[in-house]
């Protein structure tokens, strides 16, 4: 209709123009107009003789409109909106995720070097095991797991456990004379001594009955370290100053002994049991520097005492020394004897915290890609007179603000007031000996992977070579120092 009118128009102005110029009325011959199909054509006015033609064109069409034409809008990488801190931090976990490797991971969650709290396992602080439950969303229960608290199927060698014992104690207390230690580490200069000896007699007795130790590697003193958030706060002063910011926390620790091994140990309790579920967190609201806990700066350390390739990524139990300050006769004197235990339980949380989330992350778990089987571990903490024996198991790792909202697993961790190995030795004579001590130290050491066969078949060569040298079974691991 639209190219018909202008048609006319044309026709009518070229009919006055020609009337003026020649004083008359003379008639343009103007070109036909084009016909009906063509008219059609140009208006995209198209019919088809197939319904079903028609119809797959119509849906073709529908489906190309449905479709984005052009990428969605996504906020500014560099603007300093919420939207784009958003996006920002996205963009960071998707980095993570799609890393290579578990190391590659480990770096990228770890290079940010920003102020952090550094949790220190041996604290002096009041009531520290409530926040420290708290930082590492760990449920306490006071008993050992039922698996270890049951009575073993076979009857272990506890005599002879017994009587190596004896002689750890009065090879470092009666028989051997040491130099004196550094000023308020006199006892624990001789404590670890005695703690090295037993840990290397009593794996060598067992290594028997659990062919996992046979094949264990045990570390001397290393280094354990963790890195993870927990929380937020905003910037008070700086050029930072009123941006949010996760909290930072770092656990530096070094046990006397550890074991490693190959294969896991099995979990005490399901990753959903009641206890992994409901298990009791204590909330604390304060700033952590109320514990107190100090800020530091430096590059930030996630370490299972071992390089991550080694073939020994697994732990089994840890030994620790406690500090001369803590003796019990000393906090009695200060009035504060509930703290022995208080104090013993925090440090039982942060170094198997430490050290069980390392292994996790070894294997590639992080915040956003969490647990799906937990990793277990034990320790026994002492004195050289009183022994405590903890086990703790890690259910997640989600424990920064944005994975911890829809996340209800809890860590947990079961443990033992601390029993008293003996009252006194004199001359070559120990005094008030605890078997009890002696059997919870078994039970622990002969905790195994479900499946004692080891990758490759170590365990069939090393049981051969055993069995070959003189003393079979009583080959105990390798050490490293």
């Amino acid at each position: 209709m639209a190219a018909r009118m202008g048609l006319r128009r044309s026709h009518v102005l070229g009919n006055a123009v020609a009337a003026a110029a020649g004083g008359g009325t003379r008639r343009l011959l103007l070109p036909p107009p084009p016909p009906l199909f063509l008219r059609l054509h140009q208006h995209h006015v198209h019919f088809s003789t197939q319904p079903q033609a028609a119809t797959a064109a119509k849906g073709e069409a529908e489906t190309s409109a449905a479709a984005p034409r052009y990428p969605p809008v996504l906020p500014s990488l560099t603007a300093m909106s919420k939207a784009a801190a958003a996006r920002r931090r996205q963009e960071a976990r998707a980095r993570v995720r799609d890393a290579p490797s578990a190391a590659e991971k480990i770096r990228m969650l770890s290079s940010v070097q920003r102020l952090k709290y550094v949790v220190s396992p041996l604290t002096f602080s009041l009531n520290a095991d409530r926040p420290y439950q708290h930082f590492t969303k760990t449920a306490f229960a006071q008993r050992l797991p039922e698996r270890l608290a049951a009575p073993a199927s076979s009857p272990p060698p506890l005599d002879r456990a017994g009587a190596l014992t004896r002689d750890a104690l009065l090879q470092e207390f009666a028989f051997v004379r040491r130099q004196r230690g550094p000023l308020y580490r006199e006892r624990r200069h001789v404590v670890e001594a005695f703690v090295v000896n037993l840990v290397s007699r009593l794996t060598a007795l067992l290594a028997g009955s659990n062919s996992a130790l046979r094949e264990a590697c045990i570390d001397v003193k290393p280094d354990v370290g963790f890195y993870w958030w927990r929380g937020e706060r905003k910037v008070p002063r700086g050029h930072r100053s009123g941006k949010i910011e996760p909290i930072r926390f770092q656990i530096e620790d070094k046990p006397i002994n550890q074991i490693r091994m190959q294969q896991q140990l099995p979990e005490f309790i399901p990753i959903d049991s009641d206890l992994s579920i409901d298990g009791e967190v204590p909330s604390y609201t304060n700033d952590p520097c109320h514990l107190p806990l100090f800020r530091r700066q430096y590059e930030n350390k996630i370490f299972t005492g071992a390089k991550i390739n080694d073939p020994y990524r697994y732990g089994h139990t840890q030994f620790h020394v406690t500090a001369d300050k803590l003796n019990p006769k000393k906090l009695a004197e200060k009035g504060i004897a509930d703290q022995v235990e208080v104090r013993l339980r925090a440090h039982a949380i942060a170094s198997l915290f430490a050290w069980t989330g390392a292994q996790a992350m070894y294997q590639g778990f992080w915040a956003d890609e969490d647990l799906t089987r937990p990793f277990v571990s034990q320790a026994v903490i002492t004195d050289g007179i009183h022994f405590s024996f903890f086990c703790y198991q890690l259910n997640t790792l989600a424990l920064d603000t944005h994975t911890d909202g829809g996340n209800a697993r809890r860590n947990v961790c079961w443990g033992t007031p601390s029993m008293r190995l003996y009252d006194a030795v004199e001359g070559s004579q120990v005094h008030g000996f605890n078997d009890e001590v002696v059997t919870m130290l078994v039970r622990l050491l002969l905790n195994q992977p479900l499946n004692p066969v080891l990758m490759g078949g170590v365990a069939e060569a090393a049981t051969s070579t055993a069995a070959a040298m003189p003393g079979g079974a009583g080959e105990g691991p390798t050490t490293s120092g």
